[in-house]
């Protein structure tokens, strides 16, 4: 209204003069009219002005809000994770295995570091222990709100941080992971990465059950920075604790047994498997070399490797037994039958004996280690027969336990065997296996011929396990006569433990090389169980590539073994089954 009696006084201004008389030429009309254009303008771009407010507006309380909140939260509200505890690995018994300690993360806000001098960052650097232009990098982006500047610290360590009163400057609780048993359980309980997270073994394998749920608080802050209330927390919720099978007193005796002869013989490394022969559950696991997860600096990827369940060789003699039993269960042979076990050739290969015998029974075999023998055994089979054969007790398949990089060794197609490939494989060569494998497999012999599943996890119940029947058990008990005639009279002697009856196959292989057989590398090993009469305990043991004295099975993983079962089995209160030697 008052612009409009603006306009009303102009034109009576302008249409008359000061006498009163009216402006006869249009010069004052045309005054006008531009005056009267020119507020028009003003006034339609102000109400374009306003409209684009109007619309910025509801721009920015829609499409934009999301964006606006996440910068004033990030400015004035923060949320805070307040991490899980990991699980607990244990052994059988509840020792600790893998157990989680608490420890500081320093961290910083760069946006609040604007003021932040030469002196603070200088005092800042030498209390974390790393270098200046490393923290000046990390605090460069001032549009970060979050950076780590040091993790796992020690809690005195980071209230030291705190002491300097650098605002901006936070510390965090974290947990790192400890494992009491170092190297001995490594290569079974594995280890984590920087975020608490499974990396290898049982803790990259139960990952899951071990991590838990991180909880949360959020926090506001006011516009210094300084928390003023915390709004809302979810608390943690922990991981659970997995047992395991392992049984650390025993893991212990296979751990020194096995160093000592791997250092002894200076071999490339060796490994050793422990089963509970009625359960199958994995008492101990060892592999040498070996590492400590507590402190990996400098561990090469060799060191990492679970040779026991992971890589594969060809097994040499320990194969047979596998291979009679299954001729005894079909009724082809008796321990007695006897074979001519002078050399022959199959295809262009020619089969000979180290212990040269003209004649041999199905028991001597066995306890000779007839190559001969063994593969005229196996030639009595069509190619598919036995390949059926080895994959029923385990062979070319993994072993469904779970474990990460677990091998399912390497058993080709029978279609592309030759007939020397059938007959070389009942010793042991042209087929490669784990030593897990080979343990597993002799669960026939102890477990009245039904194979076990094996496992880490304790069993909570083992009175009705499930397992497939094989053979017969009256083929089992003949098998373990057998096998314990190796030990005693055979080529096992140095696998004799001095209060319990032993039974077992020695076996010396050649390196696999390139496609090529080296007959100046070899693996001795050695597979058996305790006490014969009754088992309870299986033992695999694996020597590689062994550069002093003798490198057959016989002399460097027989004797292994009975440095193994003896304070094994009285760990576990096992009877001694053998009579006291008397004196004369």
């Amino acid at each position: 209204m008052s612009n409009q009696n603006n306009l009303n006084h102009l034109y009576w201004q302008l249409r008359f003069d000061n006498k009163g008389n009216a402006v006869k030429n249009g010069e004052a009309i045309r005054e006008f009219s531009k005056v009267r254009d020119r507020t028009s303008i003003v006034n339609y771009l102000a109400l374009l002005l306003t409209i684009c407010l109007i619309l910025r507006l509801v721009y920015l309380d829609t499409v934009r809000s999301a964006f606006l909140e996440n910068q004033l939260n990030s400015r004035v509200m923060r949320t805070i994770t307040l991490p899980a505890m990991r699980g607990t690995i244990t052994d059988r018994n509840e020792q600790p295995l893998a157990v989680s300690t608490p420890v500081e993360a320093i961290w910083a806000d760069p946006s609040e570091l604007n003021s932040l001098t030469a002196a603070q960052l200088s005092q800042l650097a030498d209390t974390l222990g790393v270098k200046i232009s490393e923290i000046s990098k990390k605090l460069d982006d001032k549009n970060k709100t979050f950076v780590y500047l040091k993790r796992s610290l020690p809690p005195e360590n980071a209230k030291a941080v705190l002491s300097l009163g650098i605002p901006g400057v936070y510390s965090m609780q974290e947990y790192k992971r400890f494992y009491p048993s170092a190297e001995v359980t490594a290569h079974v309980v594995g280890f984590n990465n920087i975020d608490d997270r499974g990396a290898d073994g049982i803790e990259y394998a139960d990952d899951k059950l071990l991590l838990g749920h991180d909880g949360s608080k959020q926090i506001v802050r006011d516009l210094r920075g300084h928390v003023v209330e915390a709004v809302t927390q979810q608390k943690a919720s922990n991981g659970k604790q997995v047992q395991l099978a392992l049984d650390s007193r025993i893991q212990y005796i296979v751990y020194n047994a096995l160093k000592n002869q791997v250092d002894l013989s200076k071999a490339k490394g060796g490994s050793a498997v422990v089963l509970d022969a009625k359960t199958g559950e994995v008492l101990a696991m060892v592999n040498l070399p070996t590492y400590n997860p507590n402190n990996r600096d400098g561990v090469t990827p060799e060191m990492l490797k679970n040779r026991a369940a992971t890589n594969v060789f060809d097994p040499g003699s320990i194969m047979k037994p596998l291979v009679v039993a299954k001729a005894l269960d079909d009724r082809i042979v008796t321990p007695n039958t006897v074979f001519d076990t002078h050399p022959y050739a199959v295809g262009p290969k020619l089969i000979k004996d180290d212990h040269a015998m003209p004649s041999m029974t199905v028991a001597q075999i066995i306890q000779y280690s007839s190559d001969i023998g063994t593969s005229k055994i196996a030639m009595k089979y069509s190619p598919e027969s036995m390949w059926s054969y080895y994959r029923q007790i385990g062979f070319g398949q993994k072993l469904g336990t779970g474990f990460p990089g677990e091998t399912k060794g390497i058993l080709l197609p029978w279609k592309r065997w030759y007939p020397v490939d059938q007959a070389l494989m009942s010793f042991g060569y042209g087929i490669s296996v784990s030593l897990f494998q080979m343990a597993h497999a002799y669960t026939l012999f102890t477990n009245s011929g039904c194979m076990l599943p094996v496992t880490f996890t304790k069993l909570e119940n083992d009175k009705n396990l499930q397992c497939e029947q094989v053979i017969a058990p009256n083929t089992a008990e003949t098998m373990r006569k057998i096998l314990a005639s190796v030990t005693e009279e055979g080529t096992g002697k140095k696998a004799q433990a001095a209060d319990y009856t032993t039974a077992g196959k020695t076996g010396t292989a050649q390196v696999l090389d390139n496609g090529r057989y080296r007959n100046d590398r070899h693996v001795g090993s050695f597979v058996g169980f305790a006490p014969a009469t009754n088992p309870r305990l299986i033992v695999a043991v694996m020597i590689d590539q062994p550069s002093t004295g003798s490198y057959y099975g016989a002399q460097t993983a027989a004797p292994v073994f009975a440095q193994i079962v003896q304070p094994a089995l009285h760990v576990l209160k096992v009877k001694p089954d053998k009579s006291p030697v008397a004196t004369p």
